[in-house]
């Protein structure tokens, strides 16, 4: 069942210039091991953003997984923990689309904004409600997973899984261990070969890059080892042309999306390529490439640098003034 669904930053009934119905709204979607609040940190925090509560209808959903939404550590018996079952974002993305046509009878999306998983969403909502999605803005996101980013993700759930108190999912403590093992092999890939040889230790505030794991520590530790790798695992399966229509067709899936977009990677991103972005660009008939300029690699997605935020924004006006 759907839990926590969804945080509305303004009152349908404050909405302002934007309602429900046959208007538009605003649409953000949070990364791996995020939430709503995530989604709000990288989008509302900052004054005279491009997304306004005062201006927009915005809607920000928790996707299955991620502890507040259904997942394994919060689903009871037969299917908690290792039992959950699989979920895709496919899966999260229809369970969204009913919340939005069927809980606010809203019938057009004016734009679907997302970070990472987040990134992947807004694809599968262009790809899978192209008459209800106006326009799109994946930011470190693809259409599909790559086989490199399959390959990170493995190495990271391995780490998880190698920790003899994991148990196989039926953990009995907290795997520590395997969790530190999980943020320091992260650390290495979130950030990019600029950012260490610039010392990026010492912008996190740390002293050596022995502590730079700390960074994601504080961030998953202490999320539920089994929520991550559902996580994972709906990470690795992304791929918007996987179902009847397209059958696997990428270029087709691609084609069919009228949504007008902007394609917008971190130009060091390690795991969620620039390229790949560029190539899928070169197909969608209404998206334009547009590569944020950043030496904190795939974290610079996050958009705490004041010109990574610019950017961004300048792109979200474009599209919806």
């Amino acid at each position: 069942m759907w839990k926590e669904a969804s945080k509305c930053s303004h009152s349908l009934q404050n909405s302002g210039q934007l309602k429900c119905g046959k208007e538009q709204c605003n649409y953000t979607e949070s990364s791996s091991g995020g939430t709503h609040e995530n989604a709000e940190a990288i989008h509302l925090d900052e004054e005279n953003g491009a997304i306004s509560p005062e201006k927009h209808f915005i809607i920000m959903p928790n996707m299955f997984g991620n502890g507040l939404s259904s997942s394994p550590s919060n689903t009871s018996a037969p299917f908690a923990g290792p039992s959950f079952p699989s979920v895709t974002i496919f899966d999260s993305v229809r369970a969204q689309y009913e919340l939005v046509t069927g809980a606010f009878g809203i019938s057009e999306i004016q734009l679907v904004i997302g970070f990472s998983m987040g990134g992947l969403q807004a694809y599968h909502w262009a790809a899978m409600y192209p008459t209800m999605v106006q326009n799109f803005i994946p930011i470190c996101g693809t259409s599909k997973c790559s086989a490199h980013n399959w390959l990170m993700l493995e190495s990271l759930a391995n780490t998880l899984k190698t920790d003899p108190v994991f148990n196989n999912g039926n953990y009995q403590e907290y795997p520590m261990a395997g969790m530190k093992a999980f943020c320091s092999v992260y650390t290495a890939w979130v950030f990019s070969q600029e950012f260490f040889r610039q010392n990026g230790h010492s912008i996190l505030g740390y002293e050596s890059i022995q502590e730079a794991p700390k960074f994601l520590e504080d961030v998953f530790i202490p999320s539920d080892p089994n929520d991550l790798l559902a996580m994972i695992r709906a990470w690795q399966n992304a791929d918007i042309s996987d179902n009847l229509t397209h059958g696997g067709n990428l270029k087709s899936a691609l084609s069919s999306i009228t949504a007008k977009g902007f394609i917008m990677p971190t130009s060091t991103d390690l795991y969620f390529w620039a390229d790949d972005n560029r190539d899928e660009a070169e197909i969608l008939p209404n998206a334009t490439f547009r590569e944020i300029p950043s030496i904190w690699g795939h974290a610079g997605g996050i958009l705490a640098q004041p010109q990574e935020r610019k950017i961004v924004d300048e792109a979200i006006a474009e599209l919806i003034g």
